[in-house]
């Protein structure tokens, strides 16, 4: 009988991992493994050779402002900002989310990064960004960039100017103030943000504390928007509502040969023209009413183009405006322009209307590139991330617009349509190759998008180190 064991030095015989079955009630499921590399997200392959056929990536790569990597082991500080606009597209609010695309295998080859960073290297990417001048050395650039990629227009571009308050309960972080929000006095954030309607695309952003007024640094917001601005983009107007009816911003459109709409607040000396016996003129809408005077307030140096408007409550309780209790049944409405006479009141106040969009863009920023809940601890680390994450939504409405969409596309609709599509990995003679897990009903559809994406790059697939895109449809209508 041995009695002794001998060690056993030689080879393990090979497992086969063995499945697993459960049943949900109704019937049996059977669970296996795979060694094939599989991507929730493939679909945004069709984004990134877009990208990566502009010269977007080069731009950004030249304007951070951290050091060379001086590891091998260490990321790029463009992989980090790269691997942010993906995990923005993917959804993640937060930097921890963002962390979750590192079981993606895709995300390398689709940024052509070396791997994506974890929480803690983000924090510190963004750490890096450290004075409002290092932020506009930056960020100035990239702005310029998506605005030199619209075409010129014979009646100009408008300029919606506003801004929107960030709520954050935990006020530890560097410019959480408390500020007047739609829900009360609450800790927040107050940034300034400009958006070209016609297009839909954010000229620009700069983040103030909570406790600003929404003209606190408009005139240099503007000053810097304007020194910007590509040579063959004209601006035909600028709107804003009454936080930034002052006259300081007043007085500089007016230098510009700016023509503007502005709300006006319904002060005092408002008020009282409106008690008094105006013209009034009825328009084609039921229940609006218009007129117009030249009004100077007391901060004002000369008098300006006054639109009055009000709107029966009976007829039109949509209608947006003020109530004034000294006159019931009315909502009333006060414009400042400087649009010539020729230029009807209904038509300064319909002009005015168009600017609703702008409140949409804002709402988009909020909820699909998550701005409510991007804040660091140091305040200029919080406005490198928001104009991250607001100039990928510019890099989406290009892309759209590079595609030919004439009606933009939320970027939760571009996520259950692009962003969300399953992908399978193969690398046959070591050429990575990525199989959309498309139905056969929606594959024409997929095939005329990827004929528009590569359409003005036709050596997008040779360039080196950049995957290859195919559908299960590629091999059949070769």
């Amino acid at each position: 009988m041995k009695k002794t064991q001998s060690q056993d030095v030689g080879p393990l015989h090979q497992t086969v991992a063995r499945g697993f079955e459960f049943k949900n009630g109704h019937k049996a499921i059977a669970v296996g493994f795979t060694d094939q590399q599989l991507s929730a997200h493939a679909g945004t392959a069709g984004f990134w050779a877009w990208v990566h056929g502009t010269d977007w990536v080069r731009t950004l790569g030249r304007q951070l402002p951290h050091a060379p990597a001086r590891s091998n082991n260490q990321i790029p500080a463009l992989d980090n900002a790269l691997a942010f606009a993906h995990g923005l597209l993917g959804a993640a609010r937060k930097l921890t989310h963002l962390a979750y695309f590192r079981r993606d295998p895709l995300v390398p080859e689709l940024l052509g990064v070396k791997r994506v960073p974890s929480q803690s290297t983000f924090s510190r990417f963004f750490q890096g960004f450290r004075s409002a001048g290092q932020n506009l050395t930056c960020f100035q650039p990239l702005w310029r960039w998506a605005l030199a990629r619209l075409p010129s227009r014979q009646d100009g571009y408008t300029l919606d100017l506003d801004s929107t308050r960030l709520i954050h309960p935990d006020s530890r972080q560097e410019g959480v103030r408390v500020g007047y929000t739609k829900h009360g006095l609450k800790p927040c954030l107050h940034p300034l943000l400009a958006v070209v309607a016609e297009v839909r695309v954010v000229a620009q952003l700069w983040l103030r504390s909570g406790n600003a007024s929404c003209a606190s640094n408009a005139v240099a917001f503007c000053q810097a928007l304007r020194q910007n601005l590509p040579s063959h983009l004209r601006l035909r107007g600028v709107r804003a509502d009454a936080g930034f009816c002052v006259p300081e911003l007043l007085t500089l459109w007016e230098e510009w040969a700016l023509r503007y709409v502005v709300v006006a607040q319904l002060s005092e000396p408002i008020k009282h023209l409106l008690r008094g016996d105006l013209p009034w003129t009825s328009t084609d809408l039921a229940g609006t009413e218009v007129t117009e005077v030249w009004h100077q307030t007391q901060s004002w140096s000369r008098p300006r183009r006054l639109i009055l408007i009000r709107h029966r409550v009976a007829e039109r309780p949509e209608a947006g405006g003020k109530l004034l209790f000294e006159l019931p049944g009315y909502q009333f409405q006060a414009l400042v322009t400087n649009l010539p006479a020729t230029t009807a009141p209904l038509e300064v106040w319909r002009y005015y209307n168009q600017r609703a969009d702008c409140e949409n863009v804002i709402k988009e920023l909020q909820d699909g590139f998550a701005l409510t809940s991007l804040c660091l601890d140091k305040f200029w680390a919080t406005e490198a991330a928001l104009c991250l994450a607001t100039l990928t939504y510019n890099l989406t409405v290009l892309f759209q617009r590079h595609l030919g969409w004439q009606q933009k596309v939320t970027v939760h609709s571009l996520r259950y349509w692009l962003f969300v599509t399953p992908g399978l990995i193969s690398r046959p003679a070591g050429k990575t190759t990525i199989k959309l897990a498309v139905p056969a009903r929606e594959r024409d559809w997929w095939q005329r998008l990827w004929q528009k994406t590569l359409a003005p790059f036709p050596n997008c697939n040779a360039v080196e180190n950049r995957p290859t895109f195919s559908s299960h449809y590629a091999s059949a209508t070769a």
